[in-house]
């Protein structure tokens, strides 16, 4: 055998056995701008790429987003909110707001998200809290319950005036996907214009959204919020959404960070799909008698996955022994009876609870195996459990 042929089959080899090893998404997508900086996918929360995401840092007006959270979520929309002295005195970014001026809080969150008035923060705070501090402890409270445990917020506007202010990439990106789970926040964040009443002038305030990516810079944004302080530099965060895979990025600290979030979204696109891993309705290929034709999940699980990821996802169902838990007759059965358990690469990605059609709940009847079977390597383990 000549030396060349040997070499040529070493490659071979190589390459055959490099193939069966999934892809490092990560570093796929190659440098950014930003100190620190993610990707997330917003159904799952599923990281698709990171960079120094959990350093604390000072994070400017993104800190807005809370703000706003907080206050759609207030239910006081439709109040007209009393403008203080103190909220129009605040330094930076502003809307002009008039020292008494009665405006609706509705078009406060407006003024916040698409100009980021610093003056709306306050003037937000003090009605939404009772007081900017109250409003604080609301803002530390909700980070808090939604798993922000690298954060802490000192005023709702983002100004480097309190030193206890700051926050992650990460923990900005699951505010994002927590708010974005209500419909007012996702309208607000991604308008591109919002009048509003001007009480001492005959013409409306008019405010531009000074999102880039949303005016025109993207055609996948779907809204975000900028931020720039002296010591933050310029912080951004933006929702994209393509073929039905929307996206959140982050990036703190970074000089070039509109070229940073199209890049990482173009190869968030790319690299992932939007896949329905299982479908809502009954479990066919269940071989136990007792079982057969009367197990069903009730709702679609879906979770972003590369085409190499896609042949590496495994499902284990576990089902109670219905013997030894003296189950004779169908309405016997409780209405969950086991879980079904989906892992990629032998890590858990999500679990579901197997229902029993016991006639007191409702089965989605449609069927997902045949369907999915032929798309995934699928290990299905029936286990009685004792």
């Amino acid at each position: 055998m000549t030396l060349v042929r040997k070499w040529l089959i070493l490659s071979i080899i190589v390459i055959f056995v490099f193939s069966f090893f999934p892809q490092n998404t990560t570093a796929a997508f190659g440098s950014v701008s930003a100190r620190s900086a993610i990707l997330i996918e917003q159904e799952s929360g599923r990281v698709l790429f990171e960079k120094d995401a959990h350093t604390k840092r000072r994070i400017a007006s993104i800190t807005k987003i809370m703000t706003a959270i907080l206050a759609v979520e207030s239910g006081k929309l439709d109040d007209m909110v009393k403008v203080s002295q103190s909220a129009v005195g605040t330094e930076g970014s502003s809307l002009y707001l008039q020292p008494n001026e009665k405006i609706k809080l509705e078009d406060l969150v407006y003024g916040l998200m698409l100009r980021s008035g610093n003056d709306s923060a306050v003037a937000i705070a003090e009605h939404v809290g009772g007081s900017v501090e109250g409003f604080v402890f609301l803002m530390n409270q909700k980070a808090t319950e939604i798993g922000m445990t690298n954060t802490e917020f000192a005023n709702p506007h983002g100004l480097d005036d309190h030193e206890n202010h700051y926050s992650t990439a990460y923990d900005m990106a699951i505010l994002t996907q927590y708010a974005m789970e209500n419909e007012k926040f996702r309208e607000i964040f991604g308008t591109k214009i919002h009048r509003a009443p001007n009480p001492n002038e005959k013409w409306d305030r008019v405010w531009k959204n000074k999102n880039k990516l949303l005016t025109g810079l993207y055609s996948y944004s779907t809204g975000g919020k900028t931020g720039y302080t002296k010591r933050a530099k310029r912080t951004l965060v933006s929702t994209a959404s393509k073929d039905g895979l929307d996206l959140i990025a982050v990036t703190i600290n970074a000089p070039n960070d509109w070229n940073d979030h199209i890049h990482m979204f173009n190869n968030g696109f790319n690299a992932f799909n939007l896949t329905k891993v299982m479908e809502k309705g009954t479990i066919d290929n269940i071989n136990d008698s007792f079982y057969k034709k009367h197990v069903f999940i009730n709702r679609d699980f879906l979770y972003p996955l590369t085409n190499e990821e896609k042949e590496q996802v495994k499902i284990d169902i576990v089902l109670e022994n219905p013997e030894k838990n003296g189950w004779d007759h169908k309405e016997d059965v409780p209405d969950i009876v086991g879980s079904l358990k989906i892992n990629l690469e032998n890590q858990p990605i999500g679990e579901m609870p197997v229902y029993f059609d016991n006639g007191s709940n409702e089965n989605p009847e449609k069927s997902w195996w045949q369907s999915f079977k032929s798309i995934f390597n699928i290990t299905l383990g029936v286990q009685n459990n004792g």
